[in-house]
């Protein structure tokens, strides 16, 4: 497997353009099942997710075209022109689901456009339980049948799923997605109660929109569709990533150096931006970029406790207590939304950390430095929170299994390295 080799210790500066967000792109990418004609999708990041979507989608019949782009920054994205004019296969087999869990969102498409599903149970990132059960009992309230047989979802509906008003009894960001593409080729009216707010909620009922649908309440806890006979092609260009922007504004605070983010906006910081300015960061707009850096000498320390948009998101949570680790004082972080979201904690001791954990809360003491160290990635979020330390660190750390990063990360090391960091990646004898 690769590993990042890093050496900090020196402040980063330059330019950073902010691809597009996987947490949009996978469900957009997904609602090309419901179209009758090409659904356009620009702004797709280069990503192992967004690799091993597009070959579930290719599994069922989808017809997929790719075109890469340069910008004067460097960055490469993905223009995808998909079209499910031709979906022959209605099973997401274990195989090219098991790597994620974003998978079990083509489910309630299959279902609505053409009555029946197979599906396995998804893996991912072991970040903690993240249950399918939320999805399923919507879908049986929309009329469809489902069992669950040897790790496969087994699901049909022979007249058509209706609309019907759901209650989730937890925001849950990808059972609303599930729900809201089903519900948009369904009978009638649907509800959908609780239902998760995040922007990559709105992005993808801008898209569906676009395609014909008709969904309002998106961003709000009651989103209400009314369905459609069918949706037609469309264009859309996915959102920025806010988590892949909190990530570098991390970085510019913790190597105390300056970094001009390019196509985010401040918005897209909501639920984050107010901790950045109590650690001491400034977030400044400027001729169409974020300026990024240290208000003062030191971090501050925070308290922070994750939750569902607008709370601050379990996706940052990890590269702030990296950030934590060198700040003056005593942090406190609570996690409560994953119960298993500390796996980066015991890395990050190893690098010098004064880190301890009681139930869901973690203590974080800020120490003077951090050293370096061979350390290991667990998940997504924990491996940045890895190289967040280690740039601040200007002994040499190691970072193994950094495959988690690619799921979630474009070119991460491409784009450190165009800020100064001295980062290289070790490929794998093994591939």
């Amino acid at each position: 497997m690769d590993k990042f080799v890093i050496t900090g210790g020196k402040p980063l500066y330059g330019e950073v353009v902010i691809s597009g967000a996987k947490n949009a792109a996978l469900p957009i990418m997904t609602a090309s099942i419901l179209c009758s004609g090409e659904l356009t999708i620009d702004n797709i990041p280069f990503l192992a997710d967004i690799v091993s979507m597009n070959r579930l989608l290719l599994q069922l019949g989808v017809e997929i075209q790719v075109n890469g782009y340069t910008t004067e920054y460097e960055t490469w994205s993905k223009k995808l022109v998909i079209s499910g004019d031709n979906i022959n296969d209605f099973t997401a087999p274990y195989e090219l689901v098991r790597k994620m869990r974003a998978s079990i969102i083509v489910l309630g498409p299959l279902l609505a456009r053409f009555g029946r599903a197979v599906v396995s149970l998804p893996g991912g990132c072991a970040i903690g339980t993240r249950p399918v059960d939320l999805h399923l009992e919507a879908l049986k309230l929309m009329g469809a049948n489902i069992k669950i047989e040897e790790g496969y979802i087994y699901a049909d509906a022979p007249n058509g799923l209706s609309g019907a008003e759901i209650n989730f009894a937890k925001a849950s960001v990808g059972a609303t997605e599930n729900i809201m593409m089903a519900a948009s080729l369904a009978s009638g009216k649907t509800i959908i109660n609780n239902a998760a707010r995040e922007p990559e909620i709105i992005d993808l009922a801008r898209c569906l929109n676009s395609m014909g649908a008709k969904i309002t309440g998106e961003g709000t806890e009651q989103i209400i569709i009314e369905g459609v006979n069918k949706l037609r092609s469309a264009a859309h260009t996915i959102i920025p990533d806010r988590i892949e922007a909190a990530t570098f504004a991390a970085i510019a605070g913790i190597t105390n150096g300056e970094i001009h983010l390019h196509h985010i906006t401040a918005e897209v910081f909501n639920g984050v931006k107010e901790f950045f300015v109590e650690a001491g960061i400034t977030i400044a707009e400027d001729q169409g970029k974020l300026v990024i850096k240290r208000s003062e000498s030191h971090l501050r320390p925070l308290e922070i406790t994750t939750n569902p948009f607008p709370g601050f998101p379990t996706d940052a949570q990890a590269q702030f207590m990296a950030m934590m680790t060198i700040a003056k004082g005593k942090s406190i972080i609570t996690e409560t939304v994953f119960e298993n979201r500390f796996m980066h904690v015991p890395e990050l001791i190893r690098m010098g950390a004064d880190i301890g954990i009681s139930g869901n809360t973690a203590v974080i003491n800020g120490v003077n430095a951090l050293n370096g160290a061979e350390v290991m990635s667990t998940d997504l979020r924990a491996s940045v929170s890895l190289i967040i330390a280690a740039l601040s660190s200007p002994k040499e750390t190691a970072i193994n299994r950094v495959y988690h990063l690619d799921r979630g990360y474009d070119r991460i090391e491409a784009k450190l390295q165009k800020l100064g960091a001295n980062i290289s990646r070790i490929r794998s004898v093994n591939g």
